[in-house]
């Protein structure tokens, strides 16, 4: 039978000499030959961390915080935590991270004995909490003086009265250690709303709620978190490239972090070598993401200089500017392709940073090359991301910026662009809003799940498996006009809601 010449190989399609992103490129379907549930998706995020779920947030100051590197390491990714803030506050992110227990609140709603109602009030339809501790210090680790709820409130007309007034100063304690199952029992034993974590000096560590595990039950089950040698979840954070970035790095370490990514527009830098020898040298245990990169080149370059891992992406985020301003950059798709396939023959993953805006693009990127995709518009507004919430013609949102908007760069992360040292700063990026969408707990499983369907429709099991297909080049694909496109999305209907799960 003669040959079935269908369709191009990834090497003929990205040597063409156009720049291609992910909705420029479909792949053509190969034989399925297991179920959906059969598909692995484990990988290496570097080459000495393997994660189940091959989805990573990114270190932006609206995105990453400790409630997404905690989140998202529970759901099997991980979490980076930006550096647009001091020392000091990037550490406690960190060391929240690696000092969380599975089932707690994330960031349990604290306050001060003279305190009113009207405060809580105020904050009940921005903030999702159940009840609310009440310390010393009005903060947590202040010592637990009682807990008030909604049946504590629910009928008092003088919303002036101090939570001191209306507490109930005897809740239900446990000591330091305790567990989710055991936490749960405890509340199902006694028939109670909340436990309040406390270590020896009664002070409140953490907070069980019945309506925590209530909502457990309504997302999909998260698997198995993504944990470190000794046992707590996973966490990264990014660093820059100056001097003072030096005392960061050692102090992220002492606090435990598991990878830093060494944070810039432009990563082929001598500022980004220098730093890459000295963590290598002063901390020998860390791993080290390289990058921004896009091309093969400067992959190379980091590679050889020692880098355990690769950022690649330029100006294709939804908040990036870099290609606008600058004309230099990459279409993502070809930007992950090409550098990927270096960085492969030489056994260091990539993390395909920017475009993400469907499965499908995950789907794309990681049959592409990449070991992983780093999402920031996707997860920005959501619960688990930094900030509060807030209204704009009825519509609850949050904030959404680049690190190279001139809103960030104010807070210092224009060392990220290399404009620290000038006097015209130069953005690269916008701020702006973006709806509420709920928390990860639900998004990421159902996109782990879409991303599964995209690789058996692919015919590949695992990433291994669409890899040898890659470079092999039974993996065929065509560009996409825009017609195709058009045809490729929700067409010829006067309405419809787009539900993807």
């Amino acid at each position: 039978m003669e040959e079935i010449s269908d369709g191009y190989s990834a090497k003929q399609m990205f040597g063409s000499g156009v720049c291609y992103t992910y909705d420029d490129v479909i792949f053509h379907p190969g034989h399925i030959y297991f179920g959906a549930h059969e598909v692995d998706l484990t990988t290496n995020i570097t080459r000495n961390i393997k994660i189940r779920t091959p989805i990573v947030s990114s270190p932006m100051d609206t995105v990453t915080e400790g409630d997404m590197a905690i989140t998202m390491a529970l759901l099997g990714g991980m979490g980076f935590v930006h550096y647009n803030n001091t020392i000091e506050e990037q550490v406690r992110h960190v060391t929240k991270v690696k000092n969380h227990v599975h089932g707690m609140v994330l960031s349990p709603m604290v306050m001060g004995p003279s305190d009113t109602i009207s405060k809580i009030d105020a904050l009940k339809d921005l903030k999702d909490f159940s009840a609310v501790c009440v310390t010393d210090t009005g903060a947590l680790g202040g010592k637990l003086l009682g807990i008030v709820t909604p049946r504590d409130i629910d009928f008092v007309t003088d919303r002036n009265q101090t939570l001191s007034e209306i507490m109930d100063s005897e809740p239900l304690t446990a000591p330091a250690g305790t567990n989710s199952e055991a936490a749960l029992s405890l509340i199902k034993s006694k028939r109670a709303d909340n436990v309040c974590i406390v270590n020896s000096n009664n002070e409140l560590v953490a907070l069980a709620t019945r309506e925590y595990f209530k909502d457990a039950r309504h997302y999909p089950a998260p698997g198995g978190p993504s944990f470190d040698s000794a046992g707590r979840l996973l966490c990264g954070a990014a660093v820059g490239t100056r001097e003072g970035d030096k005392e960061r790095v050692a102090r992220l370490v002492e606090a435990g972090v598991n990878a830093v990514i060494l944070d810039s527009s432009q990563g082929d830098s001598t500022f980004q070598l220098g730093m890459i020898s000295h963590i290598k040298k002063a901390h020998p245990g860390i791993d080290i993401i390289g990058g921004n990169v896009v091309t093969g080149v400067q992959a190379r370059r980091l590679i050889e200089a020692g880098v355990d891992a690769l950022r690649v992406g330029m100006g294709s985020g939804s908040i990036c500017t870099t290609q606008e301003v600058c004309a230099v950059g990459r279409g993502q798709a070809a930007a992950v392709y090409h550098t990927s396939s270096v960085a492969n023959s030489l056994g260091v993953p990539t993390i395909a940073d920017g475009g993400i805006q469907n499965s499908g693009h995950i789907v794309k990127a990681l049959a592409l090359g990449a070991s992983a995709v780093m999402c920031g518009s996707m997860f920005a507004g959501t619960t688990e991301a930094p900030g509060e919430y807030f209204y704009v013609n009825g519509v609850k949102v949050k904030k959404y910026r680049g690190m190279g908007s001139l809103e960030a760069m104010t807070k210092g992360s224009e060392s990220r662009y290399y404009g620290d040292t000038q006097a015209l700063k130069i953005a690269q990026g916008v701020s702006g809003t973006v709806r509420d969408k709920g928390s990860i707990r639900r998004t990421v499983p159902f996109m782990v799940q879409a991303v599964k369907q995209g690789f058996q429709d692919l015919g590949a099991k695992d990433i291994v498996e669409a890899r040898a297909f890659l470079y092999g080049g039974s993996m065929k694909m065509e560009g996409r006009t825009q017609a195709a496109q058009a045809e490729g999305g929700v067409h010829d209907m006067l309405t419809f809601e787009k539900k993807p799960w």
